[in-house]
């Protein structure tokens, strides 16, 4: 899958403990959702890839940001292209709000604990973008190419839940 498509699909992930407005979103409300949850991702990212002591649970880190750099550059081209303007919503609001407070969270641990940490949130975080993606994002996108590239990239959102899934086994979860 090419970067660029995997990146637009990337951004729209999310803190654990967000949840969807199950209200309908536009265009421009998805554009808003996007753009916050790709910087409350590379945000915890950073903050893996200094804190983690596992060598999987950095390259993880490393994999988020790197995929959500990317996201930025897509995301912002895209907005561009369909002349969207991000409109803040409660959705983008609970974003931010719960990414700071995943960090202040992450930010008070240390070794072993904060790689669980990290990692437990990464699956939640995964396994909540995809039920996002099928009950909210993609039934709220009216813009048919908008629409076309998050089904095609959901495929993506499952690679990065069964890789921290995979990770999360080897730390000893379930």
């Amino acid at each position: 899958m090419k970067l660029a498509n995997f990146a637009l699909a990337a951004a729209i992930l999310f803190s654990a403990g967000t949840t969807f407005a199950q209200d309908a979103v536009n265009d421009a409300q998805i554009a808003s959702i996007v753009v916050t949850a790709n910087q409350v991702d590379i945000d915890a990212g950073k903050l893996a890839k200094r804190k983690a002591s596992g060598k999987d649970v950095k390259a993880f880190a490393q994999q988020m940001i790197t995929d959500h750099t990317g996201v930025n550059k897509s995301a912002t081209a895209l907005v561009k292209k369909l002349k969207v303007k991000p409109e803040g919503n409660p959705t983008s609001t609970s974003l931010k709000s719960d990414g700071d407070k995943n960090l202040s969270k992450l930010k008070g641990l240390k070794g072993a604990e904060f790689d669980s940490a990290y990692i437990d949130n990464e699956v939640t975080y995964h396994q909540a973008v995809i039920d996002a993606m099928d009950k909210t994002l993609i039934p709220g996108a009216k813009n048919e190419e908008l629409k076309a590239l998050l089904v095609k990239v959901r495929p993506a959102f499952v690679a990065h839940l069964e890789h921290a899934k995979q990770i999360q086994g080897s730390l000893g979860k379930k």
